[in-house]
Order: C-alpha cells, then structure tokens, then sequence
C-alpha cells in the first residue's frame, strides 16, 4: 500500500476506529487510489487525503416534538457537511432507529465522489435522525419533520446545502420538511428534492436510483457481450430503489424472483411481474406493510423468515438494493458457487469489503454504489436544474438524461480504471475518477 494512504488510514482508525463503517468507506476508497497517488505527488503535498476524510463541518442537534399521546418525545439530529468543493452539499436525510454520526459519516464520504462522479456541480453530504417513522401517524411525523426543520433550515440554502431523501424519508416527510421551512425562510428556495412533481419535484425522481442501477448493470454486461433480456435478477429491499430496479429489469426483459425486508425475503421462481410489482408497490408504499404477505396473495412464492436472499436461489445478476453490509463473504461464496456474474450496488455499501474482494477475484462484474446508485442524486441534481430554470422536463426527458448520466458514470469508471491497467476494477476506477475531480478542486481552490 503506499505509504501516503497507510499514514492518514493508520491516523483515521486511530481518531474513529469506534466509527466502523466510516472506516470501512475509507479503507475502500483510499486503498484504491494506490496506483493514483504513487504516480502524482501533488495530493500529497497538499495533504489532500487529510482534509478529504474530515468533514467541513458537523451539525449535531435536539429534535423534541410531541407524539399522539401529548408525550414530549427527543430525537437527535445531524447534518454532516463533508466537501464543498465542487458545489453545495448534496446529499440525503435518512430517518431510522440505527442512524448515528458513524453512518451519517460513512455516507457522506461515499457521496463525495458519487456527486463528482455524476458531473453535476455538487458536493458531499448527508444527514437524519435516529427517529422512526414506522408506525407513527402522519401527524406524529409532520410533528417530527416541522420540529427537525426548526434547527435545520439555518445550516441549508439552494447554494451552500441541497438535502433529499433517503431510507425514512419519501415524498410525505419532504413535503412536511419543505412545507416548513418555506414558512420560517419565507422563499419557495430549490433546498430540497424529491419534492412532488405538483410542487416543483422532477418527473421520474422516485424511479431514479433503481433505475439508473439496472442502467448500470447493463453497461457493465455490453463490456462481455451480455444482456440482461432472459437473465435471472436477485434483487434484495423493497423499497424505493428495489421496487423500481425490479421494473427497469423486468421492462428489460429479465426475471427477477426476489425482494426482501428488515423480516425475511420471498423467492418467486415464476418470476415478479407487473400485476405482482404492483401489489409490492402498494403494500410497501401504501398500507406499509411486510413482504411476507406477498406469499399470501401470490402463494406458490416462499417467504423465509430472517434470512437475505443471496442464499436461496440461483441467479445471473444480483441488485443489493437494501441497506449496508447486507451482502457477506459467505453470500458473495454461495452467489459465485451458484453461476452469479454481476452484481450491481443499489444501495450504499451493501457488500462489505471482504465479499467484494471475493467477487472480484473471481471475475464477477462488480459495481460500488457511488458509482450504480448515482442515479437518484443525478436526477436530484436535474431537479435542481429545473428548479433554478423555473421549469420542467417530461418523464421521457428526464429518463434520456439519467440514461446518459449513467453511461458516462460506467464509462468514466471504467476509463480510469483501465488507465491504470485494470479495466474491469470499477471499485478503483469509480473512486480515482471521483476523487481526482474532486481533489484537483481542493487544490485549485487553495489552503
């Protein structure tokens, strides 16, 4: 490894070693960026790495609000702002009981070089709360949104931070979020998306992330001359993202035979279609339900309770599309063992570093998140655009856009990887094309 990267990863684990999956992003991307930094001494000497692994800021804060009961009930909120230096902060807001300041670093590092990579003008961020909202009425939730609003409005604005949504936080807690701070700010400002499309949000945003996912993965599989038409899909979540990366994929001519929550997974051997998607799509988004009555409607499927999909079925391409390290060196065993060749991130870091080299060893087509999942905050950026224009693009429009945004993503990874003599490395090459951008930034832009 080169003595640079060992120097600050040594100095990183020794500051936040309790920060576990902070330090597996940076221990991911910095040791990657080898054959970079051995080659130019600029990022170096400008202690580049240093300041990249810091973020430029942290708001912690007290969320109270007031449950159905009349109860006060506390929350914490966060806003890490990690690099500016391509643009605002950009990144989401996840609400769930295991949000901490480790996650919420982990991520905003990741966004870093997935904004770069898009190359949209946006810089890294993330934030949320360690508030649920499963369960709770949708006055409890507006109660909490308006609450967190309160502190957080002083720190965001449409050119320092650009927050969106993320697991917790759909359409109904950005409108509750927006609605307030449009009343303490008084200006109908572009600092949220993921807005409704009636109210200034961007066709085709729900759909975005999982669909630029599966856009990803087809990229990927034109570099061996495949196609995922005929191909069997294991997709793990079951929502947002996995919803719409099971759609894109069966519109592409795939089967996709699974989908999972935080309570088990359903494997369906006869393949999930339209009438079938449609009942998920109402069930998770709807009634919020639990995957496991899908075998009820549709009964020759099998749900297993507490258990992943990855080691239930046999497949062609995996779509982890759930949540981190969801996907383990024994998945990654039972994957390859059962004929798998690609597998593409939908959510953030859901294979841990162990499986991921496992998979790469042996010659499956691996793509990280920030590179396969750059679709959501690509169109977030488009919503942007939008709004600044005050106008709005067709579904078809925006569709094309992220298609393209997308190629390139695969096109710049793969080029920068290919540099380096690894073309089919799109973990090195996604981070040395996001970070060079980046760095080279932090360099112009000066001490």
């Amino acid at each position: 490894m080169n003595s640079y990267v060992q120097r600050v990863l040594d100095d990183t684990k020794q500051k936040y070693g309790h920060e576990k999956e902070f330090i597996q992003s940076v221990s991911e991307v910095l040791g990657s960026l080898n054959p970079l930094l051995d080659s130019e001494s600029k990022y170096e000497q400008n202690c580049i790495l240093e300041r990249i692994v810091i973020p430029e800021r942290v708001i912690i804060f007290q969320v109270p609000w007031i449950d159905a009961k009349g109860d006060i009930q506390v929350n914490v909120g966060y806003r890490v702002q990690f690099n500016s230096a391509i643009g605002p902060y950009k990144g989401g807001l996840r609400f769930h009981p295991s949000v901490n300041l480790g996650i919420l670093k982990f991520l905003g590092f990741e966004q870093i070089f997935k904004n770069s990579l898009t190359t949209l003008p946006m810089g890294g961020g993330k934030g949320g709360a360690n508030f649920d909202p499963k369960g709770k009425s949708d006055r409890e939730v507006m109660s909490f949104c308006q609450s967190f609003m309160r502190e957080l409005f002083r720190h965001i604005g449409p050119s320092t931070d650009v927050p969106a949504g993320d697991i917790g936080v759909g359409g109904r807690e950005i409108g509750y979020l927006f609605g307030q701070y449009k009343k303490i700010v008084n200006s109908y400002d572009s600092v949220l998306t993921g807005k409704g499309t009636n109210w200034g949000g961007s066709q085709v945003r729900p759909q975005a992330t999982g669909y630029g996912c599966v856009y990803f993965a087809c990229e990927m599989l034109k570099t061996r001359k495949l196609d995922i038409a005929g191909k069997t899909v294991m997709v793990s979540g079951s929502g947002n993202v996995a919803q719409y990366a099971a759609e894109k994929a069966m519109q592409l001519g795939a089967k996709v035979i699974s989908l999972s929550d935080s309570n088990g997974s359903i494997i369906d051997p006869h393949g999930i279609d339209a009438e079938k998607l449609a009942f998920i799509m109402e069930l998770k988004n709807v009634r919020r339900g639990r995957i496991k009555e899908y075998v009820e409607k549709y009964p020759t499927a099998t749900y297993y309770e507490n258990q992943r999909p990855w080691r239930l079925a046999k497949c062609h391409i995996a779509l982890p599309c759930a949540t981190q390290n969801e996907l383990d060196l024994d998945d990654a065993k039972v994957l390859v063992a059962n004929g798998c060749f690609a597998v593409c991130e939908g959510a953030n870091m859901p294979t841990t570093l162990e499986a991921t080299q496992f998979l790469q060893s042996n010659d499956v087509l691996f793509s990280p998140g920030k590179a396969s999942n750059a679709g959501g905050v690509a169109t977030s950026g488009l919503e942007m655009s939008q709004n600044a224009i005050r106008l709005g693009w067709s579904s078809q429009e925006v569709d094309e856009r992220l298609h393209g945004i997308m190629v390139n993503i695969h096109n710049a990874a793969r080029n920068a990887a290919a540099e380096f003599g690894k073309p089919d490395d799109y973990v090195m090459g996604a981070n040395i094309a996001g970070f060079r951008k980046v760095a080279d930034a932090m360099i112009d832009l000066g001490i």
